[in-house]
């Protein structure tokens, strides 16, 4: 399985023109291996968050490793990289320390927050009220829309489709729920990650896949022989993972934030990782994060 996951990586990330990419084990880390960060421009209060970042002059951000545009790593260069990743430097640079990056799988990203693996996380992570009783989350930083995958030939055309359909999604993401609601009678394949729901739907052991736009697009781009079909099924605003209680840490998250969506980097790096292949134009979402977690309830 490993093998697939590699070789879908590496043709995807071909096709993006930024060399192969590829994913470790749930234990792998990597570190960025950009220039030793400057000074930090900024002083915090003794206690907080931020001053103990900075005194061990790092912080351990929780992405993930084979979800382009949003996460994956390099195996050329060791790199992580996508758009997650870019708000992930900004964090880091605010501060003045080197960003660590650990994989952070859709069934781990809570408890690596709570048992203080990953400072922080930002993987493609929809902001909800469950989530929400359990870790804070910063406002949000991109929408994205729960749709379905299937090949070109499927007659699978939306969501009533799926009664007795083999539907693969991640395990731990949003859209367990989702398909349990909208689709009683699929049948759900739960694994680790979406590269492995790519190599199920195209040995067919699988007949569809659903998750974010976003992420399903990551593989159309590597595979034309799969399309989106049927109406949005959700609304997925994604914001980064903050231990629950550091209100101060999750205000200084904030601020980066709306600096990074406000001073043009946003676009940026939309337009880098996401906007060239779905050719739609998006600008920064302005949905408060009281927004997001009323869609939910």
């Amino acid at each position: 399985m490993k093998t697939m996951r590699w070789r879908w990586l590496t043709v995807l990330v071909a096709a993006l023109a930024l060399g192969a990419c590829g994913e470790e084990k749930k234990s792998a880390t990597a570190t960025a291996t950009t220039a030793a960060p400057a000074p930090a421009a900024r002083q915090f209060a003794a206690g907080t968050t931020m001053a103990k970042l900075q005194k061990e002059k790092k912080i351990t951000i929780g992405v993930k490793f084979d979800v382009p545009p949003f996460g994956f790593k390099n195996p050329n260069t060791g790199d992580v990289e996508g758009f997650d990743i870019d708000i992930a430097k900004a964090i880091a640079d605010e501060l003045g320390v080197t960003p660590k990056y650990i994989e952070a799988l859709s069934d781990n990203r809570i408890q690596f927050l709570k048992d203080g693996t990953a400072d922080l996380i930002l993987s493609t992570m929809t902001i909800n009220a469950e989530r929400d009783q359990e870790i804070d989350f910063s406002e949000p930083y991109f929408i994205a829309k729960g749709r379905i995958l299937v090949k070109n030939d499927s007659d699978i055309k939306g969501v009533a489709d799926l009664a007795g359909k083999k539907v693969c999604t991640a395990l731990g993401s949003t859209y367990e729920e989702t398909l349990k609601k909208q689709a009683p009678k699929a049948k759900l394949t739960l694994v680790d990650s979406y590269s492995e729901c790519l190599e199920s739907i195209q040995n067919g052991s699988v007949d569809a896949v659903s998750t974010d736009d976003v992420i399903l697009t990551g593989m159309i781009i590597q595979d034309d022989t799969l399309k989106l079909v049927g109406d949005v099924l959700t609304t997925e605003p994604y914001g980064a993972g903050i231990k629950q209680g550091d209100t101060e840490f999750k205000a200084f998250v904030d601020e980066v934030i709306a600096k990074f969506k406000s001073d043009g980097r946003w676009a940026a790096s939309y337009k880098k990782w996401i906007g060239q292949y779905t050719k739609e134009d998006q600008k920064p979402p302005t949905m408060t994060l009281k927004e997001a977690l009323a869609l939910s309830k």
